[in-house]
């Protein structure tokens, strides 16, 4: 079996990054990614210090749902020092790099659903998770939480298998995590930087957005909106025009499409 050091070579050899995976800590099990780089973050931890486990016994996905992140797959947590008026940019850079990645290393066409999780034939194949601290004006650390569904048989787990894929299932054959983690973080700090020089990265964001179109359900806390998803903002927001034709914008919540 490959040791710590030769993985996280194998990953940093494929890079062409400035900053992002620069600093790589790679674990074979961790209990979560976005826990241990917390703990980094808390230290004087340069920007684009990279967490990635082979497996995770306590995973942690959007809305306090935990994370199936059996070996097989990929978990990483990246930590980065955006402005606070970057932060609503995060998912959008996450999302579309894991796009970019997948289309790049498995030749596969994946979808997001709003607002953070990667499709494939409407089924989940990654999900992403953003965490901060704020203080005042200023952003100590943001952490993307990023896990991809890469060499596992969704049917082997009752739990995800009716609504979950993965890399290997649609491909019939197993896919490099290195060369994908390498991919991933390119396009991750590609996207980063082109956000920080004002490119209007919602665009391409939008533009991958299976969410659109289609009658949903939005529900966040108690509050439950129902609507035909229309445009996304510049922020992430997601606009509902309501069967009454008036619009709602969602800042938060969790998407269910409506049959027909």
């Amino acid at each position: 079996m490959p040791n710590r050091q030769n993985i996280a070579t194998s990953i940093q050899s494929r890079l062409n990054t400035k900053f992002v995976g620069r600093q790589l800590h790679y674990y074979p099990s961790l209990t979560s990614t976005m826990e241990a780089a917390k703990k980094v973050a808390g230290e004087e931890v340069v920007e684009g210090t990279v967490v990635i486990a082979d497996e995770q016994t306590s995973g942690r996905g959007r809305l306090g749902r935990a994370w199936l992140s059996p070996k097989g797959s990929l978990a990483m947590s990246i930590i980065l020092k955006p402005s606070v008026s970057s932060l609503p940019q995060l998912v959008m850079i996450a999302s579309l790099a894991v796009v970019r990645a997948i289309r790049k290393v498995a030749g596969l066409e994946a979808q997001i659903k709003w607002p953070n999780d990667v499709l494939i034939k409407e089924k989940k194949v990654c999900g992403i998770l953003i965490e901060s601290e704020v203080k005042g004006d200023r952003v100590n650390f943001a952490i993307i939480g990023i896990g991809v569904n890469v060499n596992i048989d969704p049917s082997a787990f009752a739990e995800i298998s009716p609504l979950a894929t993965s890399l290997s299932h649609e491909l019939g054959k197993e896919v490099s995590k290195a060369e994908l983690a390498g991919a991933l973080l390119c396009e991750l700090e590609r996207l980063y930087l082109e956000a920080q020089a004002g490119a209007p990265i919602h665009r391409e964001w939008q533009a991958h957005m299976e969410t659109l179109g289609r009658w949903i359900q939005v529900r966040a806390g108690e509050s439950v909106e129902r609507g035909k998803a229309e445009t996304v903002t510049e922020h992430g927001n997601l606009i509902l025009r309501r069967a009454d034709g008036s619009l709602a914008e969602i800042i938060v919540g969790d998407v269910t499409v409506i049959k027909d």
